[in-house]
């Protein structure tokens, strides 16, 4: 019993952060977000590179306030907590590769590791599927930061340095807001499907608030179980699981509708999925080992890059940058199934983060 309590209150704050991300997910769902699909990192960079206009996918384009809240909301409890520690310099092209190489392989699956919790929350099988891949990937990406794995140290910057991404992404949201013809938005489609401005912002701005102080990162909870035995984040991850599915259940209940409308377990037929399981294998598995070299998920990055590093902030604009390529080069699934270059591409990621986690171990002094 006294271990329990000693877990339960080291870990508090990481567990109360995933029940509230578990939590917003199925509000903004229940606002507006496409099911399924309430809280996805990965759909959201995606749908701002459709709104930049970096991609041409037309039912996949607007610039989601939520993105730019976790940045600011990071930002601020950083500034406010003393923890706004810009710094860069840790091979930033390599980093904004991975992060390309991460968006192409969350599109082939159709969500990053955060969409994934949420689509097992909804019934979705495919995604268990995808579960076993991204823990794969991270395995293989704990393997290689046992033999010394490093993409070199980052170094001190000025605070003008940190606060240039956060600067920059709320200016573009702000412009998009305005109406400038630059920015494109989805008028059917998921693109289309968002809950309310405001609401969206204010989730957003919570989360990445809580998320700068818990820490939360879903391959930070494999990664430092498998590593170090330690089980925190990992228990944050399963609290997102855990609200995601109490809050369709009551979502269901409060509707009078059949649970089965928002739970939905099997295969076939589920929101913005596709059934091919090697694919969603294999594209989380190259989720899972980029991002355990990166040092985080998509929603840590994002943290990272509001608390001042820019080498995080990179990595963002090479997943958007990703998401633009993998919509020009159609290698982004959808619910008919993989994209016409979807497996190559996930083949070449594969060699490509094989190839990058080889040429960057260090040898011991």
């Amino acid at each position: 019993m006294e271990k329990k309590e000693s877990f339960l209150k080291k870990h508090w704050l990481v567990m109360l952060c995933g029940l509230l991300i578990g939590a917003a997910a199925v509000v903004l769902a229940a606002f507006g977000n496409p099911a399924n699909m309430g809280f996805c990192i990965a759909c959201f960079l995606r749908d701002i590179a459709g709104s930049l206009k970096l991609h041409q996918a037309s039912i996949v384009q607007y610039f989601r306030p939520e993105i730019v809240g976790i940045v600011v909301g990071a930002m601020l409890m950083a500034l406010i907590g003393k923890e706004f520690k810009p710094k860069a310099g840790s091979s930033p092209v390599i980093r904004f590769t991975l992060g390309a190489a991460v968006m192409v392989g969350a599109l082939v699956f159709l969500g990053c590791p955060l969409r994934m919790v949420i689509r097992i929350g909804g019934g979705d099988l495919n995604a268990i599927i995808g579960l076993v891949g991204f823990a794969l990937g991270i395995l293989i990406g704990v393997f290689f930061l046992k033999k010394n794995f490093s993409l070199g140290r980052a170094y001190k910057q000025g605070k003008v340095e940190g606060l240039a991404f956060p600067v920059m992404l709320t200016l573009g949201f702000v412009l998009s807001l305005i109406g400038v013809t630059f920015f494109a938005a989805s008028t059917e489609g998921p693109g289309s499907k968002h809950a309310p401005i405001l609401l969206a912002l204010g989730v957003g701005l919570v989360v990445g608030a809580l998320l700068q102080k818990s820490r939360l990162c879903m391959v930070g909870g494999i990664r430092d179980a498998v590593m170090f035995k330690e089980f925190g984040l990992l228990a944050g991850f399963g609290c997102i699981l855990a609200a995601v599915l109490g809050g369709n259940l009551l979502r269901a209940l409060i509707e009078g509708v059949p649970v089965s409308t928002y739970i939905r377990f099997g295969f076939e037929g589920q929101p913005v999925a596709h059934t091919e399981w090697l694919w969603n294998l294999l594209g989380m598995t190259v989720v899972g080992w980029g991002c355990a070299l990166l040092g985080g998920c998509p929603l840590r990055q994002l943290v990272l890059a509001g608390e001042g590093n820019s080498d995080s902030a990179i990595t963002v604009l090479g997943m958007i940058a990703g998401a633009a390529a993998a919509h020009t080069l159609k290698t982004a699934s959808s619910a008919d199934g993989t994209g016409v270059n979807g497996p190559i591409a996930t083949i070449v990621c594969l060699v490509v983060i094989l190839v990058i986690s080889v040429t960057h171990l260090k040898k011991e002094n």
